[in-house]
């Protein structure tokens, strides 16, 4: 386990800290009101609501507000492993595919469990000293539990 994830926990979980944290990184999510519902190493569950600012023309999300709220929540769990870490690690996302599986309104929890995958492939690159890719899977559910959209996304990660 990285021991600097606790710290970046911290952040995360308290509602001032990441409201700066999402104006200093991740404006646009800040302004689309996504929030953290759930966090820890292994899972993390993000939660967007339809509203004047997340709709489209047709009266559900906007398709980039959902893609936005799933890659933060396989996102928050990569980060969560590479902050501060000695050596340092990097990031980024090299693919998406979605599916759309049913309009988007109200609230749309998305969730990833692929934590314990990504620490994997992290800890595999820090000791091979070659990049790793891992795909994280991102499930949307709306308040009656349905799957509104699938997102799966290819996170590569590199020791520096």
């Amino acid at each position: 386990m990285n021991p600097a994830f606790d710290k970046f926990k911290n952040i995360v979980i308290n509602p001032f800290t990441f409201k700066m944290f999402l104006l200093q990184k991740l404006p646009a999510a800040f302004f689309a009101g996504l929030r953290i519902k759930a966090f820890s190493s292994t899972i993390c569950v993000v939660k967007v609501r339809y509203s004047w600012f997340t709709k489209n023309p047709f009266k559900s999300m906007y398709f980039a507000v959902e893609a936005m709220a799933a890659e933060m929540c396989s996102g928050m769990l990569v980060f969560g492993q590479v902050y501060k870490r000695n050596p340092k690690v990097s990031m980024l996302v090299v693919k998406m595919e979605s599916d759309f599986v049913k309009k988007a309104t109200g609230t749309i929890l998305f969730t990833c469990e692929d934590g314990q995958l990504i620490q994997n492939a992290i800890n595999e690159s820090i000791a091979t000293k070659e990049g790793r890719t891992i795909i994280c899977k991102s499930v949307g559910t709306n308040e009656q539990g349905e799957t509104v959209a699938i997102f799966n996304f290819t996170w590569s990660v590199k020791a520096k």
